[in-house]
C-alpha cells in the first residue's frame, strides 16, 4: 500500500536544469522537495562541496504527472 504523503525522487541533475524544471512542476502545482548535495558538502565542512548534484522528489499523489513533465523536459534538453 503507497503513502501518497511520502516522496519519490523523480530527478536529479545540475542547477540549471533544476531550475527549470522546478518553474515546469510550480507551474503545474506540484509541490517538491529539493537536495542539493553541494550545500550539504559545504556544511559539513567540504570546502567545494561534492558534485553539484541536486535530487528533485515529489509526492507520490502526484508522481506520474511529474515523471511526465520530466521525460518532456529532458526531450526538449536533447533537442
Amino acid at each position: 500500500m503507497s503513502d501518497s504523503n511520502s516522496y519519490t525522487k523523480i530527478y536529479s541533475g545540475n542547477q540549471v536544469s533544476v531550475i527549470l524544471l522546478k518553474g515546469l512542476l510550480e507551474d503545474a502545482g506540484i509541490a517538491y522537495i529539493e537536495k542539493n548535495e553541494q550545500n550539504s558538502g559545504v556544511v559539513a565542512g567540504f570546502v567545494g562541496g561534492t558534485q553539484s548534484t541536486i535530487k528533485l522528489s515529489v509526492q507520490e499523489v502526484d508522481k506520474e504527472k511529474a515523471q511526465n513533465i520530466v521525460q518532456q523536459f529532458i526531450a526538449q534538453q536533447q533537442q
